[in-house]
């Protein structure tokens, strides 16, 4: 299983999911920190990828996933696409990459509790440990890989979909702020044979949801063997 992260977050979004799968194969987590670009991302984490496997994309991760299985296809055995988008980027990523071409990368010191309050549920806000996960992980990573992450563009691939021919499961939060369940259903719409479920969550699903989310891939892994 090839594991690829979302925007500022590392192998720490999985380890809860991870500890309630039944996983006796290799896990490899793609890194976040050197690509310049998601295209770069992926052929950099397909470098380190076994001859087959099953990929797994959160978020900006799905992003890269996507493009992974169109330039490996014999590789992908499937996909798992989490809380991400097929569209591109719109006016405030646009303004954020703008702004951020005057960072600097030392003053940085993590992404604000304020915009990750944001990223899950409504009732999880107030959840001091959840943010605080989310937010350590930022800090690990850096201003310079902030600032490279926020100057990717993000180009739509809904006219691509289709290119994708590997068994796809879809994976949204019913309560995703960042992410909206039509985005999903456009992934889930046109990616051939794709499923779609749904998590009582907000964005962060891996971290808020980790036994629901491991529990509808193994059903989703198990119904796939016995095809």
């Amino acid at each position: 299983m090839v594991l690829v992260p979302g925007f500022m977050t590392d192998r720490e979004l999985w380890s809860d999911m991870l500890r309630r799968l039944p996983t006796s194969g290799q896990i490899v987590h793609v890194d976040p920190t050197r690509a310049q670009s998601i295209e770069e991302m992926a052929r950099q984490a397909l470098v380190d990828t076994p001859e087959q496997f099953i990929l797994v994309g959160f978020s900006m991760g799905g992003y890269v996933a996507r493009e992974m299985a169109r330039l490996a296809p014999q590789q992908v055995s499937s996909l798992v696409l989490i809380a991400t988008s097929a569209r591109g980027d719109g006016g405030i990523q646009a303004r954020r990459r703008a702004a951020v071409s005057a960072f600097d990368p030392a003053t940085f010191r993590g992404l604000s509790h304020a915009s990750l309050r944001t990223s899950v549920h409504p009732d999880r806000e107030s959840d001091i440990e959840l943010i605080d996960r989310i937010h350590a992980m930022s800090v690990r990573l850096g201003g310079r890989v902030f600032q490279q992450q926020t100057m990717f563009h993000r180009d739509g691939d809904l006219e691509r979909l289709g290119e994708i021919r590997c068994a796809t499961l879809i994976v949204a939060g019913t309560q995703d702020r960042l992410r909206s369940i039509e985005e999903a259903e456009e992934l889930r719409d046109g990616i051939p044979g794709a499923v779609m479920e749904l998590v009582q969550a907000g964005h962060m699903i891996p971290m808020e949801a980790p036994e629901e989310l491991a529990a509808i891939l193994v059903s989703w892994f198990q119904g796939r063997l016995a095809q």
